[in-house]
């Protein structure tokens, strides 16, 4: 241990419920960088080596997406195209022709590339640590040695990196990682996604943890965020009582959601895709609470058309018959570069052409997919809601839900995504017939902290006190007028804090479906005035780790409420 000793413990973005005792053991650095030393074949020959180490990284990537299913499959399918796209092996060839090595042109490549993307944030932003994967398998290929990956000691263990790709996190063995612990990333990131998908306990986000060293024991807990550092025999007597205590309680059967007084909650699904309807039905979503549409538009140089769209659309709203399905509309711009609708380069897309403002700069594209998703909902029994991301005003607000409404949807609201919205919700919501607060983007825009950016990911935190007292505006404004307050961000996710949220308003919890039973077996623990007494909590907090302190604080020891609790 080093420096860490003088600190009890590390503080990060728990991922689900989990805990777990164990040694660490640390990801092995990177390769090295490729030498800049001249090439001493022929370019023809560099260019035979680049393209076969290409192909084979490819093939193998797509090998460990077979292999792992699920979302993994398609973060992994992604990482392949990256390996086989053409522009990519363009430059590599050019940069050949100057002399370079194989490596030295797939490692510089592959770099302005990442920086690039970078520099789009967003969606776009998203792929930059891909890539970085990407492009040390090529050049592990190229070398002939194994490409960089997990650790696989002979004992259970802890796993601590800067951050994993998407290839090893999704073929971590789950007989040996107890858990993970990472500085970078946030609750969006890949990691985080897919370690909630797949049960794994895991802290990310957590500033302070390349100081551990191999051998030291640990206890990561998910479900406040903490990461014990060379725990005492009486801590981890007390971790293993917990352990043994969750292991034998009886699961909470899937059912609505609802807090322990029968107070509602219902329990929805994030689907970014058609084919993720049959794992959110299996585990009890009631319904989907965000529908992204833009996976019917990435990919393309054209918009698909209203038949195209309302296939889709049908196959999606046909899995909920009865139920509420929230679409939000294509949310793309600058950040998620669309040829069609807006591929002009912004210095800051963050903050330009996206999401609605996109939209009506080309309201064709608008107009053809409310109505795809009119039809849609005439020919199904789904409850369909319609809603616009990245508003920020009334007027856009009254623009969206006329249209909406015009085109012969019958419910129509807006996403909170910018303080602004948040802080205007009375007036936003005196218009649209709901609101729903996406968490991620509100964080971001709150603290002014880049979500993709591992150097500000420790703002990048949704239990701060100034990102709850936005969503607690939103909740007021919800109750007063009667219009109900969801949340779809990842903040739902979050055991926890989903109780938070409902203490500030939040009417529907939406997540990933693999989220959907923790936080159903967590709202059960408590009751609505319980719910609001941990709000009141966490809004009084000067941080966002204080804030969580004191909810678990209170709310651990919980005993069952009374039957008169129950009532009030």
């Amino acid at each position: 241990m080093t420096d860490t000793t003088l600190h009890k413990s590390l503080n990060g973005v728990g991922i689900g419920r989990g805990l777990a005792v164990g040694p660490v053991v640390r990801m092995p650095d990177p390769l090295p960088e490729p030498s800049d030393a001249a090439s001493t074949l022929a370019a023809d020959a560099e260019k035979v080596r680049a393209a076969g180490a290409l192909a084979a990284a490819a093939a193998d990537i797509r090998l460990r997406g077979e292999k792992a299913g699920g979302s993994a499959k398609e973060v992994l399918d992604a990482q392949a195209i990256m390996a086989e796209d053409p522009t990519l092996k363009d430059d590599v060839n050019a940069r050949i022709d100057t002399g370079r090595t194989a490596e030295r042109a797939v490692f510089e490549a592959f770099a302005q590339f990442r920086d690039l993307l970078v520099s789009m944030g967003g969606y776009m932003g998203e792929r930059a640590t891909d890539l970085d994967d990407v492009s040390r398998r090529v050049v592990a290929h190229l070398r002939g040695v194994p490409a960089p990956g997990v650790p696989d000691p002979d004992h259970p263990f802890v796993l601590v990196a800067r951050d994993l790709a998407p290839a090893d996190t999704a073929l971590l063995d789950l007989d040996k990682v107890l858990a993970l612990i990472t500085s970078d990333g946030g609750p969006t990131s890949h990691t985080a996604i897919l370690a909630r998908e797949k049960s794994i306990v895991a802290v990310v986000g957590a500033a302070g943890a390349l100081s551990l060293e191999d051998g030291d024991t640990v206890i990561v807990d998910a479900s406040s965020g903490i990461v014990t550092l060379d725990p005492t025999e009486a801590e981890v007597s007390a971790a293993e009582a917990t352990l043994a205590a969750r292991a034998s309680a009886p699961e909470v059967a899937i059912g609505p959601g609802r807090l322990a007084d029968g107070t509602a909650v219902p329990l929805l699904a994030n689907l970014g895709a058609v084919d993720k309807l049959t794992e959110a039905v299996e585990k009890g979503a009631e319904g989907v609470g965000l529908f992204r549409t833009e996976f019917l538009f990435l990919d393309s140089d054209r918009a698909p058309s209203v038949e195209e769209q309302q296939a889709k659309y049908i196959a999606l709203l046909s899995a909920f018959p009865g139920k509420k399905v929230v679409v939000r509309a294509l949310d793309a711009g600058a950040d998620k570069p669309l040829s069609f609708l807006n591929d002009e380069p912004e210095e800051n897309p963050a903050l330009g052409l996206r999401g609605l403002r996109a939209l009506r700069a080309h309201e064709s594209i608008l107009r053809d997919q409310l109505t795809a998703l009119a039809n849609a909902e005439k020919v199904t029994e789904a409850e369909v809601w319609v809603m616009a991301p990245m508003v920020s005003t009334v007027e856009e607000t009254r623009y969206f839900v006329s249209l909406a409404k015009e085109l012969g949807l019958t419910t129509a609201g807006v996403m909170v995504e910018v303080p602004a919205s948040a802080l205007l919700a009375d007036r936003i919501l005196a218009d649209a017939d709901f609101a729903s607060i996406g968490t991620n983007d509100l964080t971001q825009y709150t603290l002014a902290a880049d979500r993709l950016l591992g150097s500000v990911a420790s703002f990048q935190d949704p239990w701060h006190p100034a990102v709850l007292r936005l969503v607690g505006e939103v909740g007021r404004a919800g109750a007063s007028l009667g219009k109900p307050v969801g949340i779809c961000g990842e903040a739902a996710a979050d055991p926890m804090l989903a109780v938070v949220l409902v203490g500030l308003g939040a009417t529907s919890l939406s997540m990933s479906p693999a989220a959907l039973g923790d936080v159903r077996a967590e709202l059960a623990r408590f009751t609505r005035k319980q719910a609001i007494e941990f709000a009141e909590l966490a809004l009084s907090a000067n941080s966002a780790v204080e804030a969580r302190a004191a909810v678990f604080a209170a709310a651990t020891p919980i005993t069952t409420p009374t039957e008169s609790e129950k009532l009030k």
